[in-house]
């Protein structure tokens, strides 16, 4: 059996596309011989957390398999059992399978996130809980590099929208959805937009990936050796945190460097991308690799300190999200402003 997740992209793009590839819905058990993708761990019936869009994302990500030449794909179905502790804050973590370069493995973004997630909860036991991992996201440049998934956009937020609107009716009024994609990070603004605006008595954030607070921010200063562009993608950052969790999808003499991003004074690749513009150029324009940044400087230790780091930036804005949720609510119960007005609509 070939662990798909562990694999760079392009051992993905030589794979035998008449091999049977199976994506598990829970703890499915899939053949000896062939592919098997990371497991997608709710929204679908049975998993203990169903949602009406989990068609639509699944359908996504087999058809990208199909466009990436599969001939062979099935979808596997266990029965699972999410259980989702709706008291404390509630973290989401939503990481992805994508392409890292030639030195890293597709599941770089899962991991990390998944990481950060967990020393969390350790740091925070009984303030917080959490729900597994989703290891597929959002790619807009999916086509560029085979092998990277896209659960698309709209579906995307719909399932979001339609998971938090679920764990709002079993009682869930704080939420904090992590990402370790940067991809997933505007889709999820729009989901926290349209839930708080549904649900006033609940306090629902997100925030751009990890490491991108001021205290984030100074931690990866110091401790940086590459210059800017250096931790975009597959870079100096990521590399790290990888050879810190995971060494062996870790292939640093594969390494590739790549810092000639287009850059001009608005718009240019960092971990926290630069300057006022926004936009989606191709990715062939800016990488032969598909990573962007310094891989070579990455080391384990650094991996270590950042994401120590990371955990304690999360924890920071658990803290805050209780606060927030805590003091909006009494300001409803005390009618303060228009809430004293009655003509609120909630």
């Amino acid at each position: 059996m070939i662990e798909y997740a562990r694999l760079t992209w392009p051992e993905v793009d030589v794979l035998d596309r008449n091999l049977p590839v199976y994506l598990p819905l829970g703890p499915a058990v899939c053949p000896e011989n062939g592919v098997v993708l990371p497991s997608l761990p709710y929204g679908y019936p049975g998993s203990g957390l169903e949602v009406p869009g989990w068609r639509a994302y699944l359908d996504n990500l087999v058809g990208g398999l199909r466009e990436d030449g599969f001939r062979n794909v099935h979808v596997r179905s266990a029965p699972a059992e999410v259980r989702a502790d709706c008291e404390p804050v509630l973290l989401i973590p939503v990481g992805h399978t994508e392409q890292h370069g030639h030195h890293l493995s597709m599941a770089v973004d899962t991991i990390v996130i998944d990481a950060v997630a967990e020393g969390v909860v350790r740091r925070m036991p009984g303030k917080v809980a959490r729900l597994p991992v989703m290891p597929y996201g959002v790619s807009t440049h999916r086509p560029c590099f085979r092998g990277t998934f896209n659960a698309g956009g709209r579906a995307f937020e719909d399932f979001y929208l339609q998971v938090l609107e679920e764990l709002y009716r079993r009682g869930g009024r704080r939420f904090y959805l992590l990402s370790g994609h940067g991809g997933n990070c505007s889709f999820l603004v729009t989901v926290v937009k349209y839930f708080g605006e549904r649900h006033p008595d609940a306090f629902c954030a997100t925030s751009f990936l990890y490491l991108s607070g001021s205290t984030g921010v100074e931690a990866l200063e110091r401790h940086r050796t590459s210059p800017r562009g250096g931790m975009g993608h597959g870079g100096e950052l990521e590399t790290s945190l990888m050879l810190h969790l995971a060494p062996e999808q870790v292939f640093m003499d594969r390494v590739v460097d790549e810092l000639d991003f287009v850059s001009t004074e608005s718009y240019f690749m960092e971990w926290i991308e630069g300057g006022a513009l926004v936009a989606n150029p191709s990715w062939y324009d800016d990488t032969v690799s598909g990573a962007y940044g310094a891989g070579s400087h990455a080391t384990a230790e650094k991996g270590r300190l950042w994401l120590e780091a990371a955990i304690q930036e999360k924890v920071d804005h658990v803290l805050e999200i209780g606060e927030q949720h805590r003091r909006r609510l009494q300001r409803q119960r005390e009618g303060f402003g228009r809430w004293g007005a009655g003509d609120h609509r909630v």
